[in-house]
């Protein structure tokens, strides 16, 4: 079984035992919470139960991993022939989530 959850203004494709690194949420490590769900089927594609916007009764439990950052990127402004070029560095911070239930 599969859902299509919705969580930091992205959506994701995920199974039970799958984990995922989501936009930051705030919610402690080893926390449990529940997700919007947009979509749920069977793995055949049998039973498809599409929301508008969400699924009524549908619930996907995950459980939180932890939090970290992802690896760095490079932002390079460059004008020329007038002497300007700044470098900056970025890292994105992410929470990492287990999905434990599909209901």
């Amino acid at each position: 079984m599969y859902a299509v959850i919705s969580t930091g203004g992205k959506q994701y494709k995920v199974k039970e035992g799958q984990t995922v690194k989501v936009e930051k949420l705030d919610a402690e490590a080893g926390s449990t919470l529940e997700l919007a769900t947009l979509l749920v089927s069977s793995e055949d594609g049998s039973g498809l139960k599409v929301g508008t916007p969400t699924v009524d009764g549908a619930k996907v439990k995950a459980k939180v991993v932890g939090h970290g950052r992802a690896a760095k990127i490079q932002v390079v402004k460059y004008k020329p022939k007038s002497r300007y070029k700044r470098v900056n560095g970025h890292r994105q911070p992410f929470t990492s989530i287990q999905i434990e239930k599909i209901a």
